[in-house]
């Protein structure tokens, strides 16, 4: 795909595919009219960076179509200065757009390969302000450090409190629970020490993280 074509193509996936679902704000739409999504996608699926799917990725792990990117992005509200938490590098397309929107970004991943590739893309867009760190997340950052947002970019079987102490107050978390074939989207915000209060935003329906708690099975 040449570089006119591509622009048409962003262009028609923002107008058609990420405006109807309601997302109007004018920084999340910059960034995502500015960031080349086609960089960030495996090279065998190029021709499909701006349709309205998931993405395969390495690990049986997917990028999350475009108007779900931006109802992430919007969602959490992002200021210039914020300290967000990514939980689920993938490709590092969200990374991306995360750091053109606020501050400083800390993305966490499973896969050594994820961070290494995402890291060499972020490079040669000249995104600085981002930190990759390999750990298992699953079940909440296993840092001490506090967040003004925190966008988890799998989903969750089980909503459990584990990243929930990870934010600052008024601190807002994205995350997807519940198991196929309907997801809930959520948006939680810290309120208090001990306050939050959440927000059911959409239904969808994405993977979840690798290693992610599970409900009790049910017994009769």
């Amino acid at each position: 795909m040449d570089a006119l074509n591509s622009e048409q193509a962003r262009f028609n996936m923002i107008e058609q595919q990420i405006r109807p679902w309601d997302v109007l704000d004018d920084r999340v739409l910059e960034t995502l009219a500015a960031m080349p999504r086609e960089d960030f996608v495996p090279e065998r699926y190029r021709a499909l960076a701006f349709s309205d799917i998931s993405i395969p990725l390495e690990h049986e792990q997917v990028m999350m179509p475009p108007r779900l990117e931006g109802r992430l992005l919007q969602s959490l509200f992002i200021q210039p200065d914020d300290e967000i938490l990514e939980i689920g590098t993938g490709s590092g397309y969200l990374t991306a757009c995360l750091a053109r929107l606020g501050g400083r970004v800390r993305s966490v991943d499973l896969y050594q390969d994820f961070i290494d590739g995402a890291a060499e893309k972020v490079q040669h867009h000249g995104l600085g302000a981002i930190e990759f760190e390999c750990a298992d997340a699953a079940s909440g950052y296993p840092g001490e450090a506090v967040f003004d947002a925190i966008a988890v970019t799998g989903s969750l079987p089980l909503l459990h409190q584990g990243f929930h102490r990870a934010l600052k107050v008024g601190g807002r978390l994205f995350v997807i629970v519940g198991q196929p074939p309907v997801m809930q989207a959520l948006l939680i915000t810290r309120t208090g020490e001990q306050e939050w209060i959440e927000e059911s935003l959409f239904e969808t329906s994405l993977p979840a993280l690798v290693n992610a708690p599970q409900p009790e099975p049910f017994h009769f």
